[in-house]
Order: C-alpha cells, then sequence, then structure tokens
C-alpha cells in the first residue's frame, strides 16, 4: 500500500515540492504521461478503471511498461482521488527540473507568464493553450497555484509533460528578461488593441489574477500594455481564453 499512502500525501503542495512527485489522474492523463519520457514512480488502479472505455487498453499499456502497479478498492481509491467521479486510474511521477537558462541564448522567443493566477482549472488550460501556440514556456509567479496540482495537470491535457513550464521567483524572472533582452508585456484592460502592437523577436506575456489582474509589482514593470477590444456589454473575459487569443497575435 506504499503507492496509495504515497498519493494520498501527494494531495499537499509541500509534500510534492518536497518529494519532487506529482500525481497524474485519469485515463486520458495517464496515457499521455506513459507517452512521455517522464519518470514514472508507479500507478494505482481500482476496479472501475475495467468499466473505462480505453481502460482495458490502458492497463495493457501500463503492463508494457513493466510499471510498478498497485490495485486497490474503489473506497480505498476515493481516499487519493481528486476528482468526483474518479476513473480507477492514477500514475505518480518525478516532477521535471526545469529553469530559465534552458531559454538562454535564443533569437525567438514567447513566454507566458502567470501572476498570482489562483484558478487550477485556469492554469491548466493556461498551460495547454501555451504549448497549442508554440510558446516556449509559462513560468509561475508567487501567488500562483502550484503547476503540479492534481487539477492543473488534469487541465493541461498531457500539455505540462513536455512544455516547459516551471515556477519562478520574480527577481529571478526580471534578471533573466533582462539579461535576455525580452520584452515585458503585459494583459490590461488599459492597454493598447493587441492588433495594433508590433511585435518584437522576444516577448514575455504577463497575465493577472482572476479578479484583481496584473499586481503592482509587475504591472510596474512591463514596457507595453495589450488588451482585447470586447462588446461593451461584456465586463472581461477569462484569463485563459485572453491569454490564447493574445498568443495566437503574437504568434501571427
Amino acid at each position: 500500500m506504499r503507492l496509495l499512502t504515497l498519493a494520498r500525501d501527494l494531495r499537499r503542495r509541500k509534500s510534492r515540492e518536497k518529494q519532487a512527485l506529482f500525481v497524474a489522474e485519469g485515463v486520458r492523463s495517464v496515457e499521455e504521461l506513459l507517452k512521455s519520457d517522464l519518470e514514472i514512480t508507479g500507478v494505482l488502479t481500482a476496479p472501475q478503471l475495467d468499466g473505462a472505455l480505453r481502460g482495458p487498453g490502458l492497463r495493457e499499456l501500463i503492463a508494457q511498461r513493466h510499471v510498478d502497479t498497485t490495485s486497490v478498492t474503489e473506497l480505498e481509491f476515493r481516499s487519493a482521488a481528486e476528482t468526483e467521479s474518479p476513473q480507477g486510474v492514477l500514475a505518480i511521477a518525478a516532477i521535471p527540473q526545469r529553469d530559465l537558462h534552458s531559454l538562454a541564448g535564443r533569437d525567438h522567443l514567447r513566454i507566458l507568464v502567470l501572476d498570482a493566477v489562483q484558478d487550477p482549472g485556469n492554469v491548466g488550460t493556461l498551460v495547454r493553450t501555451a504549448a497549442a501556440l508554440d510558446a516556449d514556456a509559462t513560468i509561475a509567479l508567487p501567488g500562483t497555484v502550484d503547476l503540479w496540482n492534481a487539477k492543473v495537470i488534469r487541465g493541461s491535457m498531457g500539455a505540462s509533460y513536455h512544455h516547459h513550464a516551471m515556477h519562478s521567483s520574480a527577481d529571478n524572472l526580471f534578471a533573466f528578461l533582462e539579461a535576455e533582452q525580452v520584452s515585458f508585456w503585459g494583459a490590461d484592460t488599459g492597454g493598447i488593441s493587441v492588433s495594433d502592437s508590433v511585435p518584437q523577436k522576444k516577448i514575455a506575456l504577463a497575465v493577472g489574477n482572476e479578479g484583481a489582474g496584473l499586481s503592482s509589482s509587475v504591472h510596474e514593470r512591463v514596457t507595453q500594455l495589450v488588451s482585447l477590444p470586447i462588446s461593451a456589454q461584456v465586463e472581461s473575459l477569462n484569463v485563459a481564453v485572453a491569454a490564447g487569443i493574445i498568443l495566437y497575435q503574437l504568434r501571427k
């Protein structure tokens, strides 16, 4: 029952940070994890996996990878699961070691910066969107939910396994941007329309908290604010939707 105890423990951020491990839950998420090159510690399964559409195929894939597997009862599995209707499979894997230095020296750069974005679903979607639109990295500043939270992993739909997503202090990020001569843009309703902006080769785009927007410490460091013209009948857009549209414009 070592894997069950470990999975329960990894529901806490402090435990994930201490052990450098995270949990991927659900058939799709575990399938994508098995396809990645991340180190997998083990897999926990329960009877309900056999009732999932791709459950039997996933069991076969797990066996082919020779991953350490523990079978538990449905009740035991629910004690470790984060979802309301668990599919009977979760995997524990090592958090990849990523840093800003790996992005240095590039001629073209697109970075998404998360400034105290706290909703796990939004953050997962942001990581997935950044990966889909060819951003080189997603950087989570302090105040942002843990990138390795199970809900974030589920929302990223596997993008977290290969996209260069990581946490950083503001000081380290700003030092990197300055050293690499990366323009620091911020998404804000008071900015110019992104369609009127002139993208540089290297841009880091900061998006802020769902309710408060960019923090004062980030706002004062941006060199340009950009916005999306929207209907006056709508107050704002979801942060992940807005980030996706702006990243698409910057990609073009």
